[in-house]
């Protein structure tokens, strides 16, 4: 009789996601614990993290649940959520996203696993489906050139304001915003201008822009009344006097409507979110910025551009100024590392797929409607504020205008307050008639005596002809090819297969942090209960959504150690925006304003001084020791030279070199002893969560990036989201917004981002991974990363040395390996390594940052061993090929590794002339014979992309060009 007894808890599978999102098993655990030599992941933990900040999580913390308990909990709070359908505008309208679109993209792991393409030979797929966004928005916008995106519409103008700043001719201090501007756009102007010395005007364009000398104009068309307008005369009014026009329009009304470029626009900024990114409470969503070609260089974000490989083959890259901030770093213009690639990509695709002749119809539908609803309105005995509109009305409905808007509350419509007496009624392209007679028995109380169809058989349409676009646009061959689904499809997977993601391979990229985006954890994003919420609905449809986001902040603050969390900014680059931003108020409320001095060690991140900069602040650069360390003595001098100005020092821990450093309880001490504050750059959060929490260690703000440690999909480039947690006394001065009271403290700093929860569509991934971890899962990833990252450093130590270690000779959760030895010995560089790699089927990992020459190694906890050793192996067959040349076995200017990465169609030639063979070159392991991944293209052509730059679709006789 079987006597063995197995208790129920242990059957119940709570602790099951764990061990599915942790790659190694305990067997592999322990086999990589022998090959380090120590007896287990404690004792490791015990050697690579020092004792003087090992914390233990301490508070409430949910015990972890099952993925069906998730996603149960998440559907709940998706069902209190009121999905109703909202009219309210204000630069946020429900689409519909094309099923081949949302199946085979957005909820394809083969395009939110990607990462930024910065290896751009297996990138070629999301780097064309960015060209093909960057046209569509130049087309749309009448530009010679678009960037492959921003943030979202408000921070796009905040970017086009610091543009002008740089460029225009105008020496003036002041920008000029009309007031029928977008209010979430003039509240992120005010906080950007305000630190940077700007003095912002806000008024009536048209009548008070000749009179005030400015070195910038922002413009809305069509405006906050819905107004549509031809801007030429003011746009002329600021050039007569040096000063440059930014133009906010929305991408939809511009397939009708004359473009800003026609009208004397530099520079065009919006969102593209209305085609086909759902509202999601606020983003993601691809903002867009477009200029003129004189002003490429100024361009800020990442542009994508067209170039040749070493075979003449046309292949994309990115150009030009695409990592500037880490290259310029203090004097860079623009923080931005990043862009919305996924919600870029789909908005590419959604015009893709549409064409020309599918937008017009929308857009012309759209336009319909609104001049229907018009027509309706004004038999009903409404006043409209203006009678030239694209698709959103205003009521002049004065004290009857609550009344107004309750009653369709009650039909099921939401409708936008303006304050005033007016009420906002906005078109989009999933209006249909039932709606627009909701609104007109709202506004009626009572049926109306007559139809939709009564009303379009009689109306015409708003926009005067000398208000029409007279253009083409879309020409480009690609917006005509995909028109029926089986095209579309096959298309999409043709892009899709050109590139390495983590469906693919690992991606061993340091300080990126790219690991598992669960399944489970991507499923709730496209249910209608959080993808369908206006960011401006009225609160009580947004329950749900704020349940969510409070415990999200809780449980973030409690990981961290830290008081508070503000979730409002869009990326990790905000973050660091933001953080900083509330050490400035603090400082300023306390009577310290002229503490304006930032400490910055010279290993970090490069978008820590661009961020420093924005705030306002003067960046001091601290150096590093032999070590990677910050060098604490100079430290000390200069903290004590500017300890009456001593704003913040900005640190990143575990360090950019990998390491954790003995002394950062010592370093956040000096700091506070000289009156400054601690940032931490939490860019390597994933090494310290459940044994270490900065804010015990001494960090008063830090910036989270959900998108690395907490799983949100890099997509390509974005989304990411940037919280900040907050200690207690930096709390009261967090994000706030003027559309939402409950966004943030009433004395914060204002917004960094145009929605009151920043990109609340993509929280719940984050939401869903916590809350399956649980307390002990979390900590072991923690540990699996650093075990992870340390078997890699011993395994390529014999063969690569390991850059920086700790106090115990072990990595954080990453490592840094040096190549510039083989420069020396076989003229073999770490670009060589990383083009070699893609041979192998591996993305290469970070290349020469923080250490030119070098490669830093990330593998996260996700990573099982047995692709650990592949990497692992790939890198050791490397170094005997670069010992082949060292040998003069092969030539120093022909052999695998230059040559690298290597097509198909290079080795199919018939005038394989190489010292080595076809197979050296395509399988130099065996495992490659069964799943082996073939570049679409080879090494890419850097700087002739540079020299001819062509950002947009080039005319498709141009490829054969290139070829011959």
């Amino acid at each position: 009789m079987n006597t063995t007894r197995t208790s129920l808890p242990s059957l119940e599978g709570q602790e099951e996601f764990a061990t599915r999102h942790i790659g190694p098993d305990d067997r592999e655990v322990a086999e990589m614990l022998a090959v380090l030599k120590v007896d287990s992941l404690d004792e490791l933990i015990e050697q690579a993290v020092p004792a003087s900040i090992r914390t233990s999580l301490t508070g409430d913390f949910p015990d972890p649940l099952t993925e069906r308990q998730a996603l149960e909990r998440l559907s709940g709070y998706a069902a209190r959520n009121k999905v109703v359908k909202s009219m309210i505008g204000l630069g946020y309208h429900d689409t519909e996203l094309p099923t081949v679109i949302l199946r085979n993209v957005l909820e394809n792991p083969g395009w939110y696993t990607a990462y930024t393409p910065y290896q751009p030979e297996i990138s070629q797929g999301r780097l064309e489906a960015l060209l093909n966004f960057q046209t569509m928005i130049a087309d749309l916008t009448g530009m010679e050139l678009a960037n492959a995106s921003m943030l979202d519409e408000a921070t796009a103008a905040a970017e086009g304001m610091t543009l002008c700043h740089r460029i225009a001719k105008s020496k003036s201090n002041r920008f000029f915003v009309d007031a029928r501007t977008l209010p979430q756009t003039i509240a992120v102007l005010e906080t950007r201008a305000q630190p940077l010395g700007i003095e912002l005007i806000v008024g009536d364009a048209a009548s008070e822009l000749a009179n005030t000398e400015v070195f910038g104009v922002l413009l809305q068309n069509p405006d906050l009344d819905g107004r549509v307008r031809d801007l030429s005369e003011t746009i002329a009014v600021a050039h007569e006097q040096g000063a440059l026009a930014v133009v906010a329009a929305d991408p939809l009304s511009l397939v009708l409507v004359k473009s800003p470029g026609a009208m004397g626009a530099d520079v065009v900024v919006g969102s593209a979110q209305r085609f086909g990114v759902p509202m999601g409470f606020g983003g993601p969503h691809a903002g867009f910025m477009a200029t003129k070609d004189d002003y490429k260089r100024s361009l800020p974000g990442r542009i994508v551009g067209v170039s040749v490989d070493r075979k003449g083959n046309r292949a994309l890259r990115l150009a030009l100024q695409s990592r500037e901030q880490h290259i310029r770093r203090e004097k860079a213009t623009s923080n931005i590392c990043t862009a919305q690639v996924l919600l870029a990509v789909l908005a590419g695709f959604y015009a893709t797929y549409h064409g020309p002749e599918g937008l017009r119809r929308i857009a012309a539908r759209v336009q319909r409607q609104a001049s229907i609803l018009a027509a309706g309105l004004k038999r009903l005995g409404a006043t409209l504020a203006n009678d030239v509109f694209f698709d959103t009305l205003v009521v002049e409905a004065g004290g009857d205008a609550d009344g107004f808007i309750e009653r369709a509350l009650a039909e099921g419509i939401n409708l936008c307050s303006l304050g005033d007496g007016k009420v906002g009624i906005a078109i989009d392209e999933t209006t249909e008639r039932r709606h627009l007679m909701a609104v007109l028995r709202a506004y009626g109380k009572g049926d109306p005596d007559f139809t939709v169809l009564d009303l379009d058989a009689e109306v015409t349409d708003s926009l005067p002809r000398d208000l029409l676009r007279e253009d083409e646009i879309l020409t480009h061959p690609i917006f005509h090819a995909y028109r029926s689904e089986t095209e579309m499809l096959r298309y999409l997977r043709l892009l899709q297969e050109k590139d390495v993601a983590l469906d693919r391979s690992m991606i061993p990229l340091g300080s990126c942090t790219m690991k598992l985006n669960a399944t489970t954890e991507m499923i709730p994003i496209t249910w209608p209960g959080f993808a369908k919420i206006h960011p401006f609905a009225p609160l009580d449809q947004s329950e749900g959504y704020r349940t969510l986001i409070g415990e999200l902040e809780d449980w973030l603050a409690k990981l961290t150690g830290f008081t508070a969390v503000s979730l409002q900014p869009n990326a990790g680059s905000q973050g660091e925006y933001a953080g900083l931003l509330t050490i400035r108020k603090y400082h300023e409320s306390r009577g310290e304003g002229q503490r304006n001095i930032c400490l910055i060690p010279s290993s970090a991140h490069g978008t820590n001084p661009a961020s420093a900069i924005m705030a306002g602040m003067s960046v001091v650069v601290v150096k590093c020791d032999d070590h990677g360390n910050i060098d604490v003595e100079d430290m000390k001098a200069k903290a004590a030279a500017n300890k009456d100005r001593l704003a913040a020092l900005m640190v990143t821990y575990p360090s950019t070199h990998g390491v954790f450093e003995e002394a950062i309880v010592d370093i956040c001490e000096l700091i506070h002893e000289h009156g400054g504050q601690v940032y931490m750059d939490g860019a390597n959060l994933n090494a310290l969560l459940g044994i270490a929490q900065p804010g015990v260690i001494g960090a008063d703000v830090m910036h989270m990036n959900l998108h690395k440690t907490f799983c949100i999909p890099h997509g390509g480039g974005g989304p990411g989201v940037g919280p900040i947690g907050l200690a207690e006394h930096l709390a009261p001065f967090a994000p706030n917004h003027p559309m939402q009271a409950e966004a943030g403290p009433e004395l914060g700093l204002g917004p960094v981002s145009a929605a009151p929860w920043g990109s609340a569509l993509i929280l719940p991934i984050s939401w869903a991974y916590i809350a399956m971890m649980g307390r002990s899962g979390l900590k072991q990833a923690t540990k699996v990363a650093i075990l992870n990252a340390n078997y890699i450093a011993a395994r390529l130590g014999d063969t690569f040395p390991v850059l920086y270690t700790g106090a115990n000779g072990r990595v954080a959760h990453e490592c840094i390996i040096d190549l510039r030895p083989l420069k020396d010995l076989a003229h073999v560089s770490n670009e060589d390594v990383a083009k070699r790699l893609i041979d192998y089927g591996f993305h290469a990992p970070t290349m020469s940052w923080p250490v030119p020459g070098t490669l830093m190694i990330e593998p996260t906890e996700s990573e099982a061993k047995a692709e650990l050793d592949r990497f692992c192996e790939a890198m050791i067959s490397i170094r005997a090929e670069a010992a082949r040349i060292e040998a003069g076995d092969w030539p120093e200017t022909d052999n695998p590794l230059v040559n690298a990465p290597h097509t198909a169609e290079l080795l199919l030639a018939d005038d394989w002339q190489h010292p080595y063979s076809r197979s050296e070159a395509a399988y130099p392991v065996k495992g490659l014979r069964g799943d082996k991944y073939w570049a679409p293209v080879g090494r890419v052509d850097n700087a002739y992309g540079d020299r001819n730059l062509v950002c947009s679709c080039p005319p498709l006789d141009s490829y054969q060009d290139a070829a011959e």
